[in-house]
């Protein structure tokens, strides 16, 4: 970018002691590398972001090319198997003329005292006897150690 030599660094550096002083030249050397630092931080931010919005549209335009490309193949697979078939393909879930058949449900056993089981025979429900609802045990007491003696 800039075309400086090792002579023209060397005026550059002189001029520089001669103006601003050995004294002060360390201030100014860091606060310049502050401001270089912060420059090359806004311009590699700027950079990403130009870079995301480049790679946004380049994208864009792959699902462009991939739906148009799927959409093609699709015609092409519907045609072919239409005329394999002799009759329009269907492109969409079977149409529901008849409700499906399900299984009866299984009875269900009690996984826990306190539950009944209910078994469904047709409209009617029942519960079997040995299934009645028991009374729930109750935990023992904590150990104090008052009893102890």
């Amino acid at each position: 970018m800039f075309d400086i030599g090792v002579g023209e660094l060397l005026v550059i550096l002189i001029v520089t002691v001669v103006v601003i002083g050995p004294k002060d030249l360390p201030l100014a050397m860091r606060t310049a590398g502050r401001w270089i630092g912060k420059m090359r931080r806004v311009s590699a931010h700027v950079r990403s972001g130009i870079d995301a919005m480049v790679r946004e549209a380049e994208l864009e335009d792959m699902e462009k090319k991939w739906k148009a490309q799927n959409e093609e193949i699709m015609r092409r697979s519907a045609a072919l198997t239409e005329a394999e078939a002799g009759a329009p393909l269907m492109t969409g879930p079977p149409p529901l003329d008849e409700p499906p058949v399900a299984d009866p449900p299984a009875p269900i056993a009690p996984s826990r005292p306190g539950r009944v089981a209910v078994v469904k025979i047709g409209n009617h429900a029942e519960a079997s006897e040995e299934d009645t609802v028991r009374e729930p045990i109750l935990p023992a007491r904590p150990h104090t150690g008052e009893d102890d003696v």
